[in-house]
This record gives C-alpha cells, sequence and structure tokens, in this order.
C-alpha cells in the first residue's frame, strides 16, 4: 500500500506567480535575457583563463571553476522557469523534478565551499604573500577544488535521495519556480521532522559554517591590507577583496533565509522572490563583479581580443 502511495503522483505542476499573470509575462522576456548574459558572462570568463597562461594561477583558477558551477546552476534553473513564465503552469515529471533539485544542491554546495576556499586563497595570498606559493600550491589548490565538487555531489545525493523516498500521494502542485526542498517537502505524505532536523544541521555545517570563516578571514584581511604601507597595494587588495565578498555576501544571505527555515512564516512569494535571489542574480553579478573590478581579467580579455583581430585581418 505504500509503494501504491508513492507511486501515486507521477507529476508535479509548478505554479510560478500564477495568481499574476501579466507579471509573468514581463518576467519571462526580463529572465530570458539575464540567462543569457549569465551564460555570456561566465563563458567569456572560462574561455579567458583557459586562453591566457598568465591566469593560471590559483585565484584565477577558483574564479573558473566557480563560473562553471554558476553556468551548470542557471541550466538547472533556468529552463524549465521561463517555461514556467510562458504557460502560467507547467507540469514536471517526477524523475524531472528529482533532476533537477539535484542539480541544484549539486551545484550550490559546490559554490558554498567554493567561495570559502577563495576566501581561504586571499587569506593565505594577503596576509602570509611570502610563503604563499608553499601555503597554495598546486597539490593544495587541488584538493580544495576536488573537495568542493565531492562535497557537492555528497550534499545532493543524500538530501534528494532522501525527499523522494518520502510518498507523495496528495496534492501535486508546487507553489513555487522550480523543484526546491522546502517548497516540495510540504507535499510530501508523512512525518519530515526528522528530515527537517538534518537539513537544519546540514544548513549550519555547509551554508553558516563556511560563511563564518570566511568572515574571520577578512577580518583578517583587513588588518593585513590597513597595514600595508603602499596605498597602491592597499587599494588593490581591497579591489579584490571587495568583489568576493560582494559575491558571499549575496549568496550566502538569501541561501541561510531561504533553507534555515523550511516551514518559516515568510509568504510563498516572498520565498520566490528570496530563491530567485541566490539562484540567478549570484551567477549573472559574479563575472560582472569579478571582471569589471580586476585589471589583470580585462587586459586578458583586450589581449585575446586583439590577438583573434591580428590573426584575422579584416
Amino acid at each position: 500500500m505504500k509503494r501504491q502511495n508513492q507511486s501515486s503522483v507521477v507529476e508535479f505542476i509548478l505554479l510560478g506567480f500564477s495568481n499574476s499573470p501579466e507579471l509573468q509575462e514581463q518576467l519571462f522576456g526580463v529572465f530570458l535575457v539575464v540567462y543569457l548574459v549569465t551564460l555570456l558572462g561566465n563563458a567569456i570568463i572560462i574561455v579567458v583563463i583557459s586562453l591566457e597562461q598568465s591566469l593560471h594561477v590559483p585565484m584565477y583558477l577558483f574564479l573558473q571553476n566557480l563560473s562553471v558551477v554558476d553556468v551548470s546552476f542557471s541550466a538547472a534553473i533556468m529552463p524549465e522557469m521561463l517555461v514556467v513564465f510562458s504557460t502560467q503552469k507547467t507540469s514536471i515529471s517526477f524523475i524531472s523534478c528529482f533532476a533537477q533539485m539535484y542539480f541544484i544542491l549539486f551545484f550550490g554546495g559546490t559554490e558554498c565551499f567554493l567561495l570559502g576556499a577563495m576566501a581561504y586563497d586571499r587569506f593565505a595570498a594577503i596576509c602570509h604573500p611570502l610563503s604563499y606559493p608553499m601555503i597554495m600550491n598546486k597539490w593544495v589548490f587541488m584538493k580544495l577544488v576536488m573537495f568542493s565538487w565531492v562535497s557537492g555531489i555528497m550534499v545532493a545525493t543524500v538530501q534528494t535521495t532522501w525527499v523522494f523516498s518520502f510518498p507523495f500521494c496528495g496534492p501535486n502542485e508546487i507553489n513555487h519556480l522550480f523543484c526546491e526542498t522546502p517548497p516540495v517537502l510540504e507535499l510530501a505524505c508523512a512525518d519530515t521532522f526528522l528530515f527537517e532536523i538534518y537539513a537544519f544541521t546540514g544548513t549550519i555545517l555547509i551554508v553558516i559554517v563556511p560563511f563564518v570563516l570566511i568572515l574571520l578571514s577578512y577580518i583578517r584581511i583587513l588588518f593585513a591590507i590597513l597595514k600595508m604601507p603602499s596605498a597602491t597595494g592597499r587599494q588593490k587588495a581591497f579591489s579584490t577583496c571587495a568583489s568576493h565578498l560582494t559575491s558571499v555576501t549575496l549568496f550566502y544571505g538569501t541561501a541561510n533565509m531561504t533553507y534555515l527555515q523550511p516551514k518559516s512564516g515568510y509568504s510563498p512569494e516572498t520565498k520566490k522572490l528570496m530563491s530567485l535571489s541566490y539562484s540567478l542574480l549570484t551567477p549573472l553579478l559574479n563575472p560582472l563583479i569579478y571582471s569589471l573590478r580586476n585589471s589583470e581579467m580585462k587586459k586578458a580579455l583586450v589581449k585575446l581580443w586583439r590577438r583573434k583581430v591580428d590573426s584575422h585581418p579584416f
């Protein structure tokens, strides 16, 4: 009988902003542009860092991994969301919903750890510049990158498998824009209290702990920058760290509000907006934050453009 209940729901309905159909029509055009700009911006960073040998250092290789995560994160969410905006309501199969949740958690978890690794890299470079080549050698860099990706896989596998092990036998309308854990969990026909304890604890370990460590790193970095004798050096260090800190604050802040309180008092519309903040704005803004504020990235981009023009003269 339990097996029958588990298989009674074969698809879900994503409601989106169905209460405001005019808003959905406007949002379709806006988010289509957001998606295309996100893909273009992150693709440029990936290509520039791949082709420019001078950028093959930990700081930029971390950024390249972050761009890969952001492109993948957007690809897991945006196509389905655009369908929701264009049709007002859309069905998504049980398997597709599972896959979307898995990749959201996979790339979201990976980004959490990558941002933490990037903070450690900046801490080592600014607070221990003389020993930085030893602290952040190739082997340490590879271990941090592999740890970030493997941790994302583990988080996604455990959480998604657990969520979809619950029976879904009642309403199948997800009052959300995509298959995120909290709104899907609300439809489960079982006691989810134990899972909510796990999810809360997991969020503390995966989101809060790295965030606190990043803040502590930046406190040390701030004191180190203030002690620098060169005004140019201070400005360059502030610029590099401000980019990363802006990205961290945007991603962690909204992710915390979404996952720390799965059954919070926030209205469904507020939850949707918070989800959009960390799932769409961060991948969109990261290329702008890191490239526009970074002179080396801009120089590399100009260099590659000139090389292309010289190799293909009109």
